[in-house]
């Protein structure tokens, strides 16, 4: 008579009781690694910022204000599926971040709008709508000024993808937010983007759509981007 076994049986019959422990215990060390590296944000990373209050994603274009600064406007959009709204997270001139590394809660930082190349910035300009702190997109191929610095206000060591964060601008101590009022042409129903001196609701961001780098991986490039539908404003 002929013995049938499963397959399972027979793979089990050449593994001993404490070599299964030790298989288990490296997956479960090796599904919990991946869950932290995906949930954490790192530097290099390329994302788009949602306002928790608004449910608008953090938005820039080649289009400049028409008084303040005069720089390139920085806006709300409550399209999900735009390349004008996705920034990369970058270190500081005398304090650049590794590739990869998690970015810790308090850390000074840059975040460039990738379509343009310019840095999400504040200053003491008037914001055109409802005249608090303007905000911008300055600087050339990611170069600009101590205007371009952000600290990441969070509650955990490092910032995680599900934390809703604020952005502090170093230079004015204002707070990233929005006002809740649209701009008509030529960029309509867009929501104006503002800095307040008072942490309120209206300050919490969350990251959502990205391509989040690991240690090992290359830096995120614009040409990862481009397959999603892009628009431009008239």
């Amino acid at each position: 008579m002929k013995l049938k076994l499963r397959n399972s049986e027979i793979f089990s019959s050449y593994i001993q009781p404490g070599v299964w422990i030790w298989i288990v215990c490296q997956l479960f060390l090796f599904q919990s690694s991946q869950a932290r590296g995906l949930q954490e944000i790192t530097c290099g990373s390329v994302f788009k910022l949602l306002n928790t209050a608004f449910k608008i994603r953090l938005h820039s274009h080649d289009v400049k204000y028409g008084s303040g600064s005069g720089q390139q406007s920085v806006t709300g959009t409550d399209l999900k599926e735009d390349v004008n709204s996705n920034w990369q997270v970058k270190g500081i001139p005398n304090l650049p971040c590794t590739r990869g590394e998690p970015v810790k809660c308090g850390s000074k930082i840059r975040l460039e709008h990738i379509q343009t190349g310019r840095n999400l910035h504040s200053h003491l300009f008037s914001s055109p709508l409802s005249g608090h702190q303007e905000i911008s997109a300055f600087g050339e191929e990611g170069e600009g000024d101590s205007g371009d610095i952000w600290e990441i206000v969070c509650k955990s060591h490092n910032w995680q993808r599900d934390d809703a964060i604020q952005l502090r601008h170093v230079d004015t101590e204002a707070y990233l937010s929005a006002s809740g009022n649209t701009y008509g042409r030529p960029i309509h129903g867009q929501m104006e983007i503002i800095g307040i001196s008072h942490s309120d609701s209206s300050c919490y961001w969350k990251t959502t759509e990205g391509i989040f780098v690991h240690p090992s991986e290359p830096l995120v490039s614009k040409s990862h981007l481009d397959s999603e539908h892009e628009h431009n404003e008239l």
